[in-house]
């Protein structure tokens, strides 16, 4: 009969530490959730197995396909180019309308997982001619030993970006760990204050998710922070406010900001966000000093476009996850005013596909 150890998925974790002989504490989150022998941590994704810990997730990947970098979003970041897009199972986080909550609220199974090495994947990718790899559709933090792996082997195999879809609640620990692999990009989800986490997504310390945007940024990671507003629970303009000020001081006028439009899922059933609230966020940001706002998830809404923020020229045009036009000049300046645009990589033309 197999022990748990046996299965490929079942690997010794990165980040821990041990409290005494039967103890561990995880320093994979901010959780930092303390592990009694036999127990599992808060995302069931890390288990003490006599006195040591173990990840129950390494190649453990749930779902992967090709996607456009926009779908992140990524606005600023190898722009029209697709990355090999992944994931695995659970949560560090227990948001209650999370729109993947089919792999965010599963827990690992090793018998029955499908390993896929990271050769593998970086295969896959060259095949399929993505320029990048991405870790999304739940939280990657918890794949982050196997990720460390994945980004050192593409990178130096050819791959030209790794990013990080994430609810940035991991320790600076991994932070430096997948940094010093690869990782050049991270999109960070924002929820609220601390209220929004404490209600609605089992609680978190949101100045440690500001503080990783801030270190990414430091470290030369491409940050861009997405905001999900949700009808009556942070669309007011206070919530509003907040999330521009923390997002001017953490990451920098020049950092893209999304205001992303929610919809009913999993168990919350608010109505969908108001486009117009949506408008009015953008339109705060930009009087707050955030060079460049975005609305998501309102496909065709030109408040999806970047706009140089110095003479107001239509840099690139977006449709949903789609470059339509782009127009900023090879040196990544506007064409019109001569305005330095931030964009992290080169624009790939890919065909439009609505």
């Amino acid at each position: 009969m197999l022990r748990l150890t046996d299965y490929p998925t079942v690997q010794k974790a990165l980040f821990y530490e041990k409290l005494s002989k039967d103890k561990v504490r995880c320093t994979l989150c901010e959780r930092r959730c303390e592990i009694p022998l036999g127990h599992k941590g808060f995302c069931k994704t890390r288990v003490n197995i006599d006195g040591e810990l173990y990840t129950l997730v390494y190649g453990d990947i749930s779902a992967i396909e090709s996607r456009p970098i926009e779908i992140k979003p990524f606005f600023h970041y190898w722009p029209g180019s697709t990355a090999l897009t992944f994931s695995t199972w659970s949560c560090n986080l227990n948001c209650v309308w999370c729109q993947n909550f089919h792999l965010s609220k599963s827990e690992p199974n090793p018998n029955g997982a499908f390993f896929h090495s990271p050769e593998e994947i970086v295969d896959l990718a060259l095949r399929g001619g993505d320029a990048g790899l991405c870790a999304s559709f739940q939280e990657p933090t918890l794949l982050s030993e196997w990720a460390v792996r994945l980004f050192r082997l593409g990178k130096d195999r050819g791959i030209k970006y790794c990013c990080y879809v994430s609810n940035g609640y991991m320790t600076l620990d991994v932070l430096k760990a997948l940094f010093e692999a690869g990782l050049d990009g991270l999109k960070i989800d924002v929820k609220g204050d601390n209220s929004v986490y404490e209600k609605h997504c089992g609680g978190a310390d949101v100045e440690k998710i500001w503080r990783n945007a801030r270190e990414a940024r430091r470290m030369g990671v491409h940050v861009e922070i997405v905001n999900l507003v949700v009808k009556g629970v942070n669309d007011d303009e206070e919530a509003l406010r907040w999330v521009i000020k923390k997002h001017l001081k953490e990451v920098g006028a020049d950092a893209p900001l999304h205001f992303t439009r929610y919809f009913p899922a999993y168990k919350f059933n608010n109505p969908p966000t108001d486009i117009k609230t949506l408008e009015k966020a953008y339109e705060m940001a930009k009087k707050n000093g955030v060079l460049y706002p975005y609305i998501g998830n309102v496909s065709g809404h030109k408040y999806e476009n970047t706009y140089c923020p110095n003479c107001g020229e239509r840099l690139i045009q977006r449709y949903g996850y789609y470059v339509v036009k782009y127009a900023i000049k090879r040196d990544n300046k506007c064409p019109r005013c001569g305005l330095e645009i931030p964009i992290r990589g080169k624009y790939t033309c890919v065909r439009l596909g609505v």
